[in-house]
């Protein structure tokens, strides 16, 4: 039996209620500052761990799946470890391309991307032209994302919309906001995990993960494995989820 097979047999009830999961990919520089290496090795090891947990994701019954990789406040990190990040993001991309397209993968980027380098926008555009097709996993990641920049670029474009009178008499809806959001089209997460032990949210989708369950684990991301993510799904499903109601 396959690997993820094996993993995805232990699922317990309430799966099929879970869509999308979203990571806060926390702990990649205390991983290597922990055996003496320096940080951008354990970001390294971060990028290896999202590959595996992709691959796996499908027979678990997500078909969604939101990684945090980089935060528009992660740029006051030293020039060293961002120049260093974007650099594996590129080579994530790169290596990646083949595989993504063969599973089934559909990749798509949120966040403003103004900021990062031509070559990284030019292969966030192509990644995401050469699988949209895909539909076994969807798999979106937040690189120069912040839930309030998010936000303000939404609201601004909304409030563009009115004032242009395309709304008429109707009052804009909650609907209306979230179709100017990055993940305009995207289901709202159901589960939202942490890593590393940090219990704060990050500024992130914070309009989108409202109604969502968290869970904040102490693992750090590297070792961040399948079993321990089915063992969450597991807990998830034992949850009463109601949505305000009683």
């Amino acid at each position: 039996m396959a690997e993820s097979a094996k993993i995805a047999s232990q699922g317990g009830a309430g799966r099929q209620s879970l869509r999308h999961v979203a990571v806060i990919m926390d702990g990649n520089g205390r991983w290597a500052t922990e055996r003496g290496w320096p940080r951008l090795v354990g970001h390294r090891r971060g990028a290896e761990r999202v590959k595996q947990i992709v691959r796996a994701c499908p027979d678990m019954g997500v078909n969604w799946l939101t990684v945090y990789a980089f935060s528009t406040e992660n740029w006051k990190r030293s020039t060293e470890e961002v120049l260093g990040l974007m650099k594996i993001f590129r080579r994530y991309i790169e290596r990646e391309a083949d595989g993504l397209s063969t599973e089934g993968v559909r990749m798509r980027f949120i966040g403003d991307r103004g900021r990062l380098d031509r070559k990284l926008q030019d292969l966030m555009r192509g990644i995401e032209a050469r699988t949209a097709g895909n539909t076994r996993l969807n798999l979106t990641v937040a690189i120069n994302y912040g839930g309030r920049d998010e936000l303000l670029r939404a609201s601004t474009r909304l409030a563009e919309k009115i004032a242009s009178g395309q709304f008429g008499d109707r009052q804009p809806t909650e609907a209306d906001l979230s179709d100017f959001l990055d993940t305009a089209g995207h289901p709202d997460p159901d589960l939202v995990i942490r890593t590393s032990g940090e219990t704060r949210t990050s500024n992130f989708l914070p309009w989108q993960a409202a109604y969502a369950e968290y869970e904040f684990t102490p693992t750090l991301w590297p070792d961040f494995t399948p079993e321990r993510l089915a063992e969450i799904l597991d807990r998830f499903g034992l949850r009463d989820r109601r949505f305000g109601g009683v």
